[in-house]
């Protein structure tokens, strides 16, 4: 049996197929990356399955940024679903329209026989405590559009988790882990016993962590303010925070960190310790929700690639027990490492997130039933 998964983020794409044995055990036999350039999702599609040989595809699973409050578990996709997802894109803009694209692509490669499923972001978040997912606005307003916290980003903290309790097995009973995924798109979690307690997106992704291009949290009186005096739509003012912000807004230079690294430019400067504070404020509330921690794992893009974010989002915290491996920190690149010194009371781990063998395997077990 042949599984194609479509990981659908704000910037990227990544395909990868699995196949499943007799067994049920899979194996990933081919994967790519693209970036979300405004190619036809069809043609990279039909590109990928004859680059790669497959000739048949049995199951396809689409990673969903939003899923709101009916999705809180993957779901065979129909046309009702699709509409579902279409409903809830002012509420992820970068994302939804995205994976409806892919959705409808792979309709359209392999037809209506070719299962394919939703596995939604926002699902792992369904069951946050409610003091977490609860703003603090007038009831009424809240029960009538679905205010609430919903967190994102949710596979990936879940593949975080996975892996680290394979890593520590001893731990995973009562493990308390703050995971980062950093990337385009920047969240954290504080999770206990593989269930969150606490996210740092809420109702929209832009809430939380400076990101590439999102502005992450900012006071709502300021966007009143701008609103009024630049006489602003609220798409407009949506379009800054989403495509104009984060790393890009504050540099005026680029939204991808690799360049800000290379960069001495005084505000490329600003935007990498603006990023590193936010994160680092974060974490400290994120021990305190948790009441300590077992581990810090980095994940994503920036988290898996770039030592020196790392290194800046955790400086100055011995206080907490938390002390940086400089040497393991620097050779963690694109591997799964510990990365704290031997003392450190917190181990941190950098752990590769498959998101992919999430989405299949989600797939994978809703179809078994």
């Amino acid at each position: 049996m042949l599984i194609l998964t479509v990981n659908t983020g704000s910037s990227s794409v990544r395909l990868v197929a699995f196949e499943r044995d007799d067994h049920g055990n899979l194996k990933a036999i081919a994967s790519d990356h693209f970036q979300n350039d405004g190619s036809d999702p069809q043609t990279m599609l039909r590109a990928f399955s004859q680059k790669h040989d497959l000739a048949k595809v049995h199951l396809v699973a689409h990673r969903v940024v939003n899923g709101g409050v009916k999705f809180n578990a993957p779901i065979l996709i129909n046309e009702a679903v699709e509409n579902e997802i279409e409903q809830l894109v002012p509420l992820a803009p970068l994302h939804n329209p995205v994976a409806l694209r892919w959705i409808r692509a792979a309709k359209e490669v392999w037809g209506d026989g070719v299962p394919q499923i939703g596995v939604f972001d926002t699902a792992f978040y369904v069951d946050l405590p409610e003091v977490a997912r609860t703003y603090a606005l007038p009831g009424t307003l809240s029960k009538k559009y679905g205010f609430r916290r919903y967190g994102f980003h949710g596979i990936a903290h879940q593949a975080m988790w996975q892996c680290w309790c394979k890593l520590q097995p001893e731990k995973a009973a009562n493990g308390r882990v703050i995971s980062f995924q950093l990337g385009a798109g920047c969240s954290i979690t504080a999770s206990k016993q593989g269930k969150p307690c606490d996210t740092s997106m809420g109702f929209s992704p832009l809430e939380g962590l400076v990101m590439a291009t999102r502005s992450g949290d900012v006071d709502a009186g300021l966007l009143t303010y701008l609103q009024q005096h630049e006489g602003l739509s609220p798409e407009q003012t949506n379009h800054i925070l989403n495509h104009e912000s984060g790393l890009l807004g504050v540099s005026g230079i680029s939204a991808d960190m690799r360049t800000l690294l290379d960069s001495e430019d005084e505000n490329a400067r600003l935007a990498i310790a603006l990023y590193c504070y936010r994160a680092r404020k974060y974490l400290g509330a994120y021990l305190a929700v948790l009441g300590g921690a077992e581990a810090i794992i980095f994940g994503g893009g920036v988290g898996e690639h770039a030592p020196a974010i790392r290194a800046a989002i955790l400086e100055g915290m011995e206080w907490a027990g938390i002390v940086l491996d400089e040497e393991k920190n620097l050779a963690a690149i694109a591997a799964e490492s510990c990365i704290s010194a031997p003392g450190s009371q917190i181990k941190v781990w950098v752990i590769l997130v498959d998101e992919a063998a999430i989405l299949a395997q989600n797939a994978l077990a809703l179809v078994a039933h």
